[in-house]
């Protein structure tokens, strides 16, 4: 047998790792097997959040932070000692490990790195939330917005989401959905400190998430929705169910660009069966209107449209101009030193 090769009475090190984003004491049952098993449970970091939880459970942890080699020999006599990885996940210790190793002049216990516990999906988020609450708090720039300040980045971000998408561009994708969340969590942040009304980021995605159901019945109920058509019509009466609406252009805002409002007035129209003619008049808003209503008749989204043409349009200026086909838009950001997204 190898000098550094693990063998008989070496013992063994289990390198315990839990994640901060699931709640102390939901552990794995190999890692509770583990700990019970263990001769030792060491753990460097006396405020370690599942400490409480496994002394409770009847775990005699030391709070230590030894060397590699204290480690290794804590395990002669073929002990088994478990260590319970701090949130860095103690680097020092396991390259430590792994240069006695890889001197081959010790005799090595077994290693065994166990996940004690895992991320689920969307666990990230809670990391969102904890780094938007100190940066509400400290930060000299986002401890004084409000909802009024911040209303501009809302729409400059969902734009930019848009132009991401119509580009193809994945990574810019990627930030830009970043930076849209960003402003889900700022405002949910800045809505905890109402005097009056006052909710959380919890609020808004259990209000979403009722949402959803309720407005899912071929999903989450017994209602059958063949096509994507048959979601929509449900979805539509739905919402003048909830909100009590007498007209179908009640909820849509007026304030959104001119295109995108006559395309939608135009989809609720023939959504809900109704055949209005288009107002006649002189100018040429009515003949916009028209070519909207037209575009989302055929499923054009008339906003799309015209901006995939104007790109067209800005490339063959450039060329006019002699200029070559980089892309201007990434260039500058005259917001950057306001927008901490």
């Amino acid at each position: 047998m190898n000098a550094s090769s693990p063998g008989a009475g070496s013992g063994r090190i289990v390198l315990l790792t839990t994640s901060h984003r699931v709640a102390p004491g939901l552990l794995s049952w190999p890692a509770w097997e583990a700990l019970r098993a263990a001769d030792a449970v060491l753990c460097a970091d006396g405020a370690h959040p599942q400490l409480p939880y496994l002394r409770e459970a009847g775990a005699e942890v030391s709070e230590a932070a030894p060397t590699a080699q204290e480690l290794v020999d804590a395990c002669a006599g073929g002990r088994t000692v478990v260590v319970v990885a701090t949130g860095e996940g103690e680097p020092a210790l396991t390259d430590g490990l792994a240069r006695l190793a890889g001197s081959g002049r010790v005799r090595m216990p077994e290693l065994e790195l166990l996940p004690a516990s895992y991320d689920l999906p969307g666990a990230r988020l809670l990391d969102l939330v904890q780094v938007m609450d100190r940066i509400r708090v400290e930060c000299p720039w986002s401890s004084r917005q409000t909802h009024e300040g911040l209303a501009k980045y809302g729409i400059e971000e969902a734009y930019e989401l848009v132009e991401a998408i119509e580009a193809g561009d994945r990574e810019e994708l990627r930030e830009e959905l970043g930076d849209v969340l960003l402003q889900v969590v700022f405002h949910s942040r800045i809505a905890e400190e109402h005097p009056e009304t006052p909710f959380s980021v919890d609020d808004v995605a259990g209000g979403i998430v009722a949402k959803l159901i309720h407005r899912h019945p071929h999903v989450f109920g017994d209602e059958a929705a063949e096509t994507p058509e048959d979601v929509k019509a449900h979805w539509l009466r739905t919402k003048a169910e909830e909100k009590r609406r007498t007209s179908v252009t009640e909820g849509i805002p007026l304030g959104q660009p001119g295109l995108a409002l006559a395309a939608k007035l135009a989809s609720r129209a023939r959504t809900a069966g109704l055949d209005v003619p288009l107002p006649e008049g002189d100018g040429i808003g009515y003949t916009l209107l028209a070519l909207a209503a037209q575009a989302e008749s055929t499923g054009t989204d008339p906003e799309t449209a015209l901006r995939a043409a104007a790109r067209t349009y800005r490339d063959a200026i450039r060329r006019a101009e002699g200029v070559d086909g980089t892309d201007p838009d990434g260039a500058s950001d005259e917001n950057e030193d306001e927008d901490e997204g």
